[in-house]
């Protein structure tokens, strides 16, 4: 049967299946691959599917978002698998983590709370989880996972830290902070000092993504956005200095320049 003829709805049904599968791969007589993960041989896969989730998202592809999911789906039900041959706890145990965590941070619809606006119910959201660090002696931005794209991981953690008012009043603060950032990465750079090259930059990069979020810009879209942009309009001039019979490594920084602003008008 074809994924799209599949009866919608039977959650409880799909799910006690896949996870009854990931239980007989791993079973005696199942996969030998399958048999032989850790939880440390996994940790790539979700990466991996992750990004390739947010690459069906963007292309719009409505299968492949699907097939997707379902890939990263997987890797959830494994994990929880391998830990549940330790003892430890199972997928059933992850699924009721969640949704007690949802039920618990959404008092405006399971308690008896008010939530003017989704900024007024995040910020309770995030009071809430704040609470819930603070019994457990954490930090507001340990939350933060620290093997995020840094893009990301950044982004979030200014996101945190704004949360419980550590943040500028207007945009001139974020603004000046650039500023200051780039001036001090002259002088590292003017000192040919390469450790404080390397931490200028840093504090250069962070202060454009603590920009961005202030403009409520994702840091990591932009980017992307900007690498796409670069990486089409560079393929455009490869491809008219190759239809002219020449390659790119001798044709002048100046007419490749050219070239490009052609390009970027011809958009």
């Amino acid at each position: 049967m074809k994924p799209q003829e599949t009866q919608r709805g039977d959650f409880g049904a799909a799910f006690e299946r896949l996870v009854g599968i990931m239980a007989r791969l791993r079973s005696p007589g199942g996969c030998p691959w399958d048999q032989e993960q850790t939880l440390e041989s996994l940790k790539p896969y979700v990466v991996e599917e992750t990004y390739e989730v947010l690459e069906a998202i963007d292309e719009n592809n409505v299968e492949h978002h699907r097939e997707e999911l379902g890939d990263l789906l997987l890797q959830v039900v494994f994990q929880a698998e391998l830990r549940r041959e330790a003892d430890e706890f199972d997928a059933a145990d992850v699924a009721h983590g969640i949704c007690d965590k949802l039920v618990r941070r959404h008092p405006h619809v399971f308690g008896d709370k008010q939530a003017d606006g989704s900024s007024e119910a995040y910020q309770q959201w995030e009071l809430i989880k704040a609470q819930e660090k603070e019994k457990r002696d954490r930090s507001i931005i340990d939350g933060v996972p620290k093997a995020l794209p840094a893009l990301i991981r950044a982004q979030r953690t200014t996101e945190k830290a704004s949360r419980v008012g550590f943040d500028w009043n207007d945009i001139s603060g974020p603004l000046e902070k650039v500023v200051e950032e780039t001036n001090e990465l002259r002088e590292a750079i003017q000192e040919r000092n390469s450790d404080a090259i390397t931490d200028e930059l840093g504090d250069l990069l962070f202060a454009i993504v603590n920009l961005s979020r202030f403009l409520d810009v994702s840091a990591e879209d932009a980017l992307t956005k900007s690498t796409n942009k670069f990486s089409r309009r560079f393929k455009a001039v490869e491809s008219i200095v190759k239809g002219r019979g020449q390659q790119m490594q001798n044709v002048g920084l100046r007419e490749l320049d050219q070239l490009w602003d052609e390009v970027k008008a011809g958009e």
